[in-house]
């Protein structure tokens, strides 16, 4: 019998993200996405998560450090956990409780760009300020620390002289979409 596994998504924005898991997985006969966490009561994502039927919370710093989030990761039986444009560093609990078992997705080609504050279009400004002749995104493992977990993938694309910051985040918006739910299923069965 094939095993069944349980997905939360840790989201603090829109959800564009959030929406393609959602989609991807609404039929997966093995993986399910039974719960959308935000530390934004008033963040879109929410929106998207009820509309897909998809139960939401929302937390704060304390419940998040203090192991009221754990517990109802452990309540709904949470398998992996997925970060899909949550800006909190993960805290050891989570960690400890999911080792190897959380990843996020960062808006370049880690380890450049990356770390404490380097997020959404920071990064695409950075990237064009510098001159790089590609981009992309990095799907990684979470550990203690921001954006220095275990690559798991990693897909580019060519910036041009003349994009703007916004022209690199849509050509960059359009790998994650691609990518990141097919490269969290494979890594979900493949444990």
């Amino acid at each position: 019998m094939n095993r069944k596994y349980k997905v939360a998504i840790f989201a603090s924005g829109s959800g564009t993200n959030a929406e393609r898991f959602f989609s991807h997985f609404k039929d997966h006969p093995q993986i399910e996405i039974v719960l959308l966490l935000s530390n934004k009561a008033d963040a879109f994502v929410l929106h998207r998560a009820k509309k897909a039927g998809v139960a939401s919370r929302v937390f704060d710093r304390q419940q998040l450090k203090e192991g009221e989030v754990l517990s109802w990761l452990r309540e709904e039986e949470i398998t992996h956990i997925v970060l899909a444009g949550f800006l909190w560093l993960i805290p050891d609990n989570l960690i400890n409780a999911y080792p190897e078992q959380i990843i996020n997705i960062h808006p370049a080609l880690l380890p450049k760009y990356g770390g404490k504050g380097m997020y959404g279009s920071k990064v695409h400004e950075v990237v064009k300020e510098a001159g790089e002749k590609e981009t992309g995104i990095t799907i990684h493992l979470v550990n203690h620390h921001y954006d220095e977990g275990a690559i798991l993938f990693q897909a580019r694309t060519n910036v041009d002289q003349k994009d703007t910051p916004d022209d690199i985040a849509a050509k960059v918006h359009k790998l994650e979409y691609q990518h990141y739910p097919v490269v969290a299923e494979n890594w979900i069965l493949e444990k």
